[in-house]
């Protein structure tokens, strides 16, 4: 057999185990020594290839496109630093439980550690940030080489999905000559399938979450960012038997399509609510359900830390549950599904109680939904955008200020939108990227991107992407030259240093990125052009740029604080 077949055989297996494994979308970052499997992926009729010659801002696509889709996608580049770029994509994906296949080339054995271009150490290089590792054998004519990759790419894809779901790593080692044979079909499976179990809880864990909820007598459900792909029927059902306040985060989707019988159990103003000293101690709760991650805000875990319940029950697809500010007191490993509608709730709660979390729910409403009509700044922006948005649109949101503006103005609606994130690790890098790929795995649907300048210009590289495939989406840019959640923080009343090490002024414009990318420019500098932002003439790619002032935000924000909680010690005495 000569070497070219060799490697050919070996690069379209490969392909062909990540098809018959489920597999469908492949981001390619062009590069020499990954050409065989470049070569395998663009001529597999059964992949969609996407293309992106920057690393980093390949991985973070590639993590927004399984985001959307709750599908593993296929990550490829070549060896050396390019494998390196990956890495804040990766830990991304860990922590926000994203399905990637990071396959990298590299440069076979004999020549790591000895000084070879264009090769680093890859073994093992993505650590403890994902969920398996495997270092592929060279191609050679070994009879248990294709069955082994058969057997491992089933493997790789299968942990990827197996909650929680994470990244795994393929380490693939090529000999120089690069170049195959193309096929036009690619190579029969002897391995056809994996089936994954559903996790639930077993009957010692219904009983006992049965008789927690029996005794409750002060309880509220929290629900964060939820599993990728979770049927939010199952949580519906059970909210309408319990009947309980639910504290719903904005990235757990269910402020937005909210069945109309289920309306006054949502309570989506709890973070400025637990500002209030009057209002916590009234509201203190003996047991606490959360479904998903910890949500963003900071007064909910202040407030859960200082009124430790007795019961506070985590329920995570995960063992290794998430809990930072150790509260929990029972943990129960199962994912959403049928069981909840199987658990025995017999549930009644102290006189009063729902009623106080709903009027203060109220109350709160009513002073955000009148916000606008005083206030010039990013929230006011971004509650027009929200109010705005058209049915059947999703808003991707950066970190920092534009995911806490979201968390407080987005009010419970049965109207067709949904909010998503990189809640992982929290970072403001690849945001951009990620959109992208976003965009991609759901383009039956419109895409909006909220996004600060900061993180913006952290991730200019994205628009790349739009050369090399067609891309449709709309980004908002509130610019208010600056890092503005600093202003909000006990940083900024160290004013020596503020604005060198956190204001962080760049005075920079992104007129000219659109232009270099061909997009449809908007600039909006005061509060009565905001219709700018949905005055679309059709373009795919529009850049929106608002200009903002940090010290206006941080003023309109206290003062809607203030509003809420003075009204609230009012009818709390």
């Amino acid at each position: 057999m000569s070497e070219r077949k060799r490697l050919t055989d070996y690069v379209y297996q490969i392909a062909a185990s990540l098809v018959q494994n489920g597999v469908e979308d492949v981001v390619i970052s062009p590069g020499s020594r990954s050409t065989p499997l470049a070569y395998a992926f663009a001529s597999a009729k059964e992949l969609n290839v996407y293309r992106q010659v920057d690393e980093r801002s390949a991985g973070f696509f590639a993590l927004g496109l399984a985001k959307a889709k709750a599908k593993p996608v296929a990550l490829l580049c070549t060896s050396g630093t390019a494998a390196a770029n990956y890495y804040p994509a990766i830990v991304e994906a860990k922590y926000a439980r994203v399905p990637l296949v990071v396959i990298t080339a590299d440069r076979p054995h004999e020549l790591r550690e000895v000084g070879a271009p264009q090769a680093i150490n890859q073994l093992d290089l993505y650590g403890k940030h994902v969920k398996w590792f495997a270092d592929f054998p060279i191609p050679d004519e070994y009879s248990q080489t294709l069955p082994f990759i058969e057997r491992h790419i089933a493997r790789a894809v299968n942990v990827a999905i197996t909650h929680p779901f994470g990244p795994v790593h393929i380490n693939v080692p090529f000999r120089e000559p690069l170049l195959i044979d193309f096929r036009d079909e690619l190579p029969n499976s002897t391995f056809f399938a994996s089936f994954n179990g559903i996790i639930a809880p077993d009957f010692a864990a219904m009983n006992a979450l049965s008789s927690m909820i029996r005794d409750a007598k002060r309880g509220i459900i929290i629900i964060g960012e939820l599993a990728l792909g979770t049927n939010r029927d199952y949580l519906w059902s059970f909210i309408r038997k319990m009947k309980w306040p639910v504290l719903v985060e904005s990235l757990s989707n269910m402020r937005t399509n909210v069945p109309e019988d289920c309306r006054e159990y949502i309570i989506s103003t709890y973070d400025a609510l637990l500002k209030s000293e009057d209002f916590k101690r009234q509201a203190a709760c003996d047991t606490v359900i959360r479904f998903g991650d910890q949500p963003v805000s900071k007064f909910l875990t202040i407030f859960l830390t200082e009124w430790r319940p007795k019961n506070y029950i985590v329920i995570d697809e995960d063992p290794s549950f998430r809990d930072s500010a150790s509260v929990a007191t029972h943990f129960i490993q199962a994912a959403i599904g049928p069981w909840l509608e199987e658990l025995e709730v017999q549930s009644l709660l102290e006189e009063g109680y729902c009623a106080l979390w709903k009027k203060s729910e109220d109350l709160a409403i009513k002073h955000i939904r009148e916000y606008s009509a005083h206030a010039e700044d990013e929230g006011a922006f971004v509650q027009y955008l929200l109010e705005h948005l058209p049915e059947k649109s999703d808003l991707f949101v950066s970190n920092s200020m534009p995911i806490r503006d979201i968390d407080t103005f987005l009010l419970p609606t049965s109207k067709d939108i949904q909010i998503f994130a990189n809640r992982g690790a929290n970072g403001i890098d690849g945001v951009i990227s990620t959109a992208f790929g976003f965009s991609k795995g759901r383009e039956e649907r419109e895409t909006y991107l909220l996004i600060g300048d900061l993180a913006a210009l952290h991730d200019l590289n994205a628009f790349l992407l739009t050369r090399y495939q067609p891309c449709k989406m709309t980004v908002v840019v509130l610019n208010n030259d600056g890092g503005g959640i600093f202003s909000y923080l006990s940083q900024a009343t160290v004013k020596e240093y503020y604005e060198d090490l956190f204001g962080t002024p760049t005075a920079l414009r992104f007129h000219d990125v659109a232009d270099m990318y061909g997009m449809d420019y908007v600039t909006i500098k005061e509060f009565d052009e905001k219709e700018k932002i949905f005055d679309n003439n059709g373009q795919p790619l529009r850049l929106i740029e608002i200009m903002t002032n940090r010290d206006d935000n941080v003023q309109a924000h206290r003062m809607l604080w203030q509003k809420i909680l003075s009204e609230m010690k009012e009818w709390l005495l």
